[in-house]
């Protein structure tokens, strides 16, 4: 069974607001990425933790001039009134998603839908718990994003030119089966979070997802360079959708985001004029503007949803899983063990982001131990 050390979630957030607060980040913002970084680590999201939150910022981010603490969102005027686009600015990617995913439930309450999409975006790290928080609240709810770098190789070529551009959706279905279904992954094999989480581990990688730095498959993770799009043609199809998006959002060149993936792009200055930041998509519907009302059998919208999902875990399908269902019963551990869990090599990655923020670190030997089983 895996073994964790218990962090006590405000000791978590005071470090996380703190360390953000370091590096010039607003009180509002550092309160955002404790959120987010709670949410991800109370749901088991191991590759979007803090460690990655401020890893990312320490690459692309405040400390490369990739994203501005305290930078103001700017609502370009728009003649479509459930429609909102944003220009971050270089907001910090947590802060504009929280918002972004309000506004659109707003929009969604007045309209049946509301969509907003944002330009010179800072990545947002793990999508599925912005749609998840909504999705609890009622609401459907999806959002994508181009990645921070191009690290994915096409189907059928060699050279990282797609980001790992993540599709996140979220479903209202608590009543149904007691958590809200949540779809969500990169459209690469594994992100690159998860490869960094196996080098920590010593692990190695699955086949077909990486490939090294002369392009030939490789399952190690410290010779990984590249990614993989999963499904061959399929996953690749959807990365190329989110590219195309984000172009028509406002974005730039894919192999020029947070400074070009590939050495030789980053030995080359960018054309002038050309765009290094990422795009954001956010949407939500509100289930009343899509149901018919005629459903079989006299039910309602919630007892319709809930007969669909038994029948659909019937039939010798009983053991099956639910998306959503892994975070779920990570929450569930999380709230059990009454803190949040991390490996001793995370809790030693703490640390050093404690030392950074003249916090004081973790004795992982006197945190408690849990095991999950």
């Amino acid at each position: 069974m895996p073994t964790y050390r218990v962090v006590p979630t405000a000791a978590h957030n005071d470090l996380v607001r703190a360390a953000y607060l370091k590096r010039g980040f607003t009180a509002d913002e550092a309160e955002d990425a404790a959120r987010f970084c709670e949410m991800a680590s109370a749901h088991g999201i191991r590759t979007h933790n803090a460690i990655k939150a401020l890893h990312l910022d320490e690459l692309f981010g405040s400390m490369t001039g990739g994203c501005t603490p305290g930078a103001e969102v700017e609502v370009i005027e728009k003649r479509f009134a459930a429609s909102e686009v944003w220009d971050a600015h270089l907001k910090l990617g947590q802060s504009v998603a929280f918002r972004a995913m309000e506004r659109c439930m707003e929009l969604a309450d007045q309209y049946g839908i509301g969509q907003v999409s944002v330009d010179n975006a800072f990545h947002y790290l793990w999508g599925g718990g912005y749609v998840m928080d909504a999705a609890r609240k009622g609401y459907l709810a999806y959002t994508n994003c181009t990645s921070t770098l191009a690290e994915v190789v096409p189907f059928g070529g060699k050279f990282p030119v797609l980001g790992t551009n993540p599709h996140s959706w979220g479903l209202p279905t608590i009543e149904a089966c007691g958590f809200p279904i949540v779809i969500d992954w990169a459209t690469s094999t594994v992100a690159m979070g998860r490869v960094q989480q196996f080098r920590r581990e010593n692990q190695p990688l699955p086949a077909g997802a990486a490939v090294d730095a002369e392009g030939r498959p490789t399952t190690d993770a410290n010779a990984a360079q590249w990614l993989l799009p999963f499904g061959a043609h399929k996953g690749y199809g959807l990365s190329l959708l989110i590219e195309v998006m984000g172009g028509l959002i406002g974005g730039s060149l894919p192999t020029l985001r947070g400074g070009g993936a590939h050495p030789d792009i980053k030995s080359t200055p960018p054309p002038a004029g050309e765009k290094r930041t990422s795009s954001f998509y956010f949407q939500v519907i509100h289930p009343d503007a899509i149901g018919s009302g005629r459903f079989a059998q006299g039910r309602d919208q919630a007892a319709n949803v809930k007969a669909v999902i038994d029948d659909i875990l019937s039939h010798g399908n009983e053991g099956c899983m639910l998306p959503g269902q892994p975070e779920a019963r990570n929450f569930e551990q999380t709230t059990a063990a009454g803190g949040l869990l991390f490996t001793e090599a995370e809790v030693h990655a703490l640390n050093e982001i404690a030392e950074e923020a003249g916090k004081p670190s973790f004795d992982a030997a006197a945190l408690p131990v849990w095991e999950v089983a």
